[in-house]
């Protein structure tokens, strides 16, 4: 089975910068999709961004402008650029990567952001 490694969260001040990264822990084939997800206490796991194989890229609309997805196909490893951030950003990020057969959820990296 597959693992997802999660780094980069941290606690950063409102206004700040932070770069999310998720590695598989081998090489996996057939990624139609990678995105990041967050979850805040009391509320749903929701979207943060995502792309899709061809590069199509898809933002929540509260972080549009200021998190930038990335990906490096060769090593199927996804990055998330957040800028600006702010204190309802903070959260629980979870990495996901999904092909035609599997649906893979990494541990989650917290991220704090102070006001």
């Amino acid at each position: 089975q597959v693992q997802l490694v999660e780094s980069g969260g941290g606690v950063v001040q409102a206004g700040g910068s932070l770069r999310l990264s998720c590695a598989p822990s081998r090489t996996i084939f057939s990624v139609r999709a990678m995105g990041w997800y967050r979850q805040a206490p009391g509320n749903q796991r929701e979207l943060v961004a995502a792309i899709a194989i061809g590069g199509t890229t898809n933002y929540a609309d509260s972080v549009k402008g200021r998190f930038t997805i990335s990906r490096d196909n060769g090593k199927n490893t996804v990055y998330l650029q957040m800028n600006s951030l702010k204190p309802e950003d903070t959260a629980v990020y979870y990495c996901n990567v999904r092909g035609s057969t599997y649906n893979v959820w990494g541990q989650g990296t917290q991220v704090t952001v102070s006001s």
